[in-house]
């Protein structure tokens, strides 16, 4: 089927920070925070489209019960592409919910309720997710916030609190410790830090800052797709790479255990600077 035009649904906080939230994917694909002048702090390619069995290139996509092909799903999982229901959305607050159905267990076999809790005030965005087991068996999962930060050079960017951490990199599939000070963009990066916990990072562009923290998720994802692999993407303006760093709560090297009628919930925070 043909993609379709994203619809949003608009959040404005009441000291007027704003977040935008696609139904499809259940997915934030806008943030200006308070004060910001108007200016976007989430990429969206302008080429980004939903409809189903499309998953839109920027702002935050749902990754769940699979990150990357780390498994038999198809990539990224099922929750990306689908239909969100909007249960609340007031203010700067909003709650989207995806069930299992016969269609999604046809590609997962198990029952589960998806929640995106996302919330937007003053400088921050605050986007959480939470995943019950509705079922009658156990199941694992590994999930992620696949988060595109808008930047105006990726070449400039920089991400910092990452030293000393282990990496799996994806490019070359071998495994790291990071002993840089801040990880660098230019050629295609794509990392995968494990056991990172609450520690606060930084995304840092001339005299502007991102300040990323999470709970719930163990590990960070660090990501862009550099000029060869950026220009492959039908839904990426051939320099489009230059305009996101992604930086992505995730929970990837031990999948989340959960039993019949358990919950998990991971959470990661966005504060401007």
């Amino acid at each position: 089927m043909m993609a379709e035009p994203i619809t949003k649904i608009r959040l404005t906080a009441g000291d007027g920070a704003v977040a935008e939230v696609s139904a499809h994917g259940g997915q934030v694909v806008g943030w200006v925070p308070a004060g910001a002048g108007g200016k976007e702090r989430l990429f969206l390619s302008p080429l980004a489209a939903g409809g189903p069995g499309a998953s839109i290139r920027g702002g935050v996509p749902v990754i769940f019960p699979q990150f990357g092909p780390m498994g038999p799903l198809p990539k990224h999982g099922l929750a990306r592409n689908r239909e969100w229901q909007v249960a609340e959305a007031a203010g700067g607050r909003a709650r989207l919910v995806l069930e299992s159905s016969a269609e999604t267990r046809g590609i997962w076999p198990h029952d589960f309720l998806a929640e995106l809790v996302v919330e937007v005030s003053g400088a921050a965005l605050a986007v959480e997710l939470r995943i019950t087991n509705t079922g009658r068996e156990v199941f694992s999962f590994t999930a992620a916030l696949h988060t595109y930060l808008r930047v105006a050079e990726a070449t400039v960017a920089r991400v910092a609190g990452l030293q000393g951490a282990r990496y799996l990199d994806e490019v070359t599939m071998t495994e790291h410790t990071d002993d840089a000070e801040e990880v660098s963009f230019g050629t295609e990066v794509d990392r995968i830090y494990y056991a990172v916990g609450e520690s606060p990072l930084r995304l840092v562009e001339g005299g502007r800052v991102v300040e990323i923290t999470e709970a719930g998720f163990d590990d960070v994802v660090v990501w862009n797709p550099g000029p060869v692999v950026g220009g492959k993407f039908a839904d990426l303006e051939p320099e489009g790479w230059r305009e996101f760093v992604c930086v992505e709560a995730a929970a990837v090297g031990r999948p989340v255990v959960l039993g019949p009628g358990e919950v998990w919930a991971g959470r990661q925070r966005l504060a401007a600077g």
